[in-house]
């Protein structure tokens, strides 16, 4: 289904507390710039009085999605609502013969991705996975930059992310922190939501994106009170052969930007994916930056339905990613790191939480392309979970 050019296309937004504030933001540009036009937002909480949707004014809302779809007419529906509602929602757009950007991760399970690649072929219809990362011009660049040998031979891929979470960031909604919810899979852990894009690009730079890996290794931790890992490293094997490790953790003493770091023999590419800022570094050279454009996903998805031209991240760019969600999904829970390995304190009635040395322990792991046990880590299991 195309649309033709002019008026701006009808959008709904599905989720507009939490993340979804971001996405009102986000759009604000695109739709002064006329490229889209704020239909409606749905959610089962009605915005507060006054709210001005982060400058769009005065806009309808819904409760239910099928009379949000009814009633918009909306050619695009955005849903940035929680991990396990997001196939059947999903379904229900689709159904409603209205195009879709859902919010990453895709789906709860990896048997829900092949639904919705289903669904989503054989409705004719668009879904765009809204891995922001994915729509910057420095994941092209890296991959040029490897593709030269800029830095050698690739001996591996390195993540680390290290960021703060509180006692309220687990506290904002019933599913956070959650691995299930009321029977439903949920998966809301650092390596699959807050870091996955870590692991999304990673996959992204060597091409692998759409392939399932050829092996997972799998470090999962908890120091926060909750279901899901808040500190934990994977290492998996692409289906090119390259080794890719990410490290992260919530439970750092403050929040840096995440980076990956592709190891060469002969040097060293950084890519600071949140800031689209790409280094790199060679002996002998100074280090070299650049920071390149992202494209807006939604902006995106208009130009696929305008023009037919290629969307960035279709659901089936990241079955690579959505088997090492499922391999979160279907391994042992994580384990506790005890207090003795931790800060707690509280302030203003939320709870912090560091554990000591984490930030230098993530830094560490993306180095060495390591999983926290192979490090001497007191907390840290001594035995792996491996997925083939």
């Amino acid at each position: 289904m195309s649309a033709g050019p002019g008026a701006p296309v009808p959008l709904l937004l599905v989720g507009l507390h939490g993340h979804g504030r971001s996405h009102l933001r986000s759009l604000l540009p695109l739709a002064r710039a006329g490229t889209v036009r704020l239909a409606g937002v749905c959610d089962r909480v009605p915005p507060a009085a006054g709210d001005d949707m982060e400058g769009h004014g005065e806009v309808p809302y819904f409760e239910d999605l099928p009379t949000a779809l009814k009633r918009t007419g909306a050619r695009v529906t955005v849903l940035a609502t929680p991990i396990h509602t997001h196939l059947p929602l999903a379904l229900t757009a689709l159904e409603h013969g209205s195009h879709l950007l859902l919010e990453k991760p895709t789906t709860a399970t990896l048997a829900e991705l092949d639904r919705l690649v289903e669904a989503v072929d054989a409705s004719g219809l668009a879904c765009q996975v809204g891995f922001q990362s994915l729509g910057s011009a420095a994941v092209d660049a890296v991959r040029a930059l490897i593709a030269e040998g800029a830095v050698g031979r690739v001996r591996g891929i390195g993540g680390r992310g290290a960021w703060k979470r509180t006692s309220a960031y687990y506290g904002r909604a019933p599913w956070a922190g959650r691995r299930r919810l009321d029977g439903r899979d949920v998966v809301d852990g650092a390596i699959t939501n807050p870091f996955a894009h870590a692991t999304a690009t990673a996959l992204a730079l060597t091409g692998d994106g759409a392939q399932a890996p050829a092996g997972i290794e799998l470090d999962l931790y908890r120091a926060h009170p909750i279901e899901s890992d808040d500190t934990s490293a994977l290492r998996l094997r692409t289906a090119g052969g390259t080794t890719v490790s990410v490290a992260v953790t919530l439970c750092a003493p403050h929040s840096d930007p995440p980076v990956l770091v592709v190891h060469g023999e002969r040097g060293r590419i950084e890519l600071e994916y949140t800031l689209d800022r790409v280094t790199v570094h060679r002996p002998g050279r100074a280090p070299r930056s650049a920071v390149h454009p992202r494209r807006h996903l939604v902006a995106d998805l208009v130009d696929h339905l305008r023009h037919g031209t290629p969307l960035l991240v279709p659901p089936a760019a990241t079955r690579g990613f959505m088997h090492v969600l499922e391999a979160v999904r279907t391994g042992p829970d994580p384990r506790p790191i005890g207090p003795g390995h931790q800060r707690v304190w509280e302030e203003d009635g939320v709870v912090h939480r560091t554990v000591d040395g984490v930030a230098d322990l993530v830094a560490r792991a993306a180095e060495s392309l390591s999983l926290f046990r192979e490090l001497d880590v007191p907390w840290a299991r001594t035995t792996l979970e491996a997925h083939p």
